[in-house]
């Protein structure tokens, strides 16, 4: 009886370590919203890895999941543009980093605004959403901070058509 009960404390442990390792470097997120078309859909659920940025800092072209910096209970999704440092603009419907014209293969359409150019601070970062014109973003003003950042998008999961791994491009500019 005894080594009975030892099993199931054993079994209840191992499950609650599972359990919280899994809650510390993996996060789960339902998209609300068209702010990520073409490739990130609204209703999908995407798996968000929580422990990547603990490594190496969040660099251009990577979706990450943060805290709205305007409201603390919401958590959105967006591609990260600029860095700590970096100026950003759009003009002309195409986005500038450092002055250098960045080729955006990922968008659903060019910006129908302009952003004047502005330096990203220390910390920070300058997000867009791949939907351009729709797409509550650093364009209306804000800059995210880096403590709002959550996690890196790893996968789409659901609905199980649409099952895939998030592709992150690289947006090359000098500093």
């Amino acid at each position: 009886m005894a080594k009975y009960i030892r099993d199931i404390v054993v079994t209840i442990l191992t499950a609650l370590v599972i359990f919280l390792a899994l809650q510390a470097t993996v996060g789960s997120y339902k998209v609300y919203g068209p702010s990520m078309l073409p490739g990130i859909k609204n209703g999908y659920y995407i798996m968000v890895n929580k422990i990547e940025y603990y490594f190496h800092n969040p660099e251009r072209g990577d979706i990450i999941v943060f805290h709205s910096p305007n409201t603390a209970t919401t958590d959105l999704i967006k591609r990260i543009i600029g860095l700590p440092g970096d100026f950003v603009k759009v003009e002309d419907g195409r986005l500038y980093i450092n002055n250098i014209p960045i080729e955006e293969p990922y968008i659903l359409e060019s910006p129908h605004y302009k952003y004047p150019s502005q330096e990203v601070p220390p910390d920070q970062y300058f997000v867009l959403g791949d939907n351009r014109n729709n797409s509550t973003d650093s364009h209306t003003g804000w800059f995210l901070p880096r403590q709002n950042i959550i996690g890196k998008a790893w996968i789409t999961y659901w609905p199980p058509p649409y099952w895939m791994v998030i592709k992150h491009y690289p947006i090359l500019a000098q500093k």
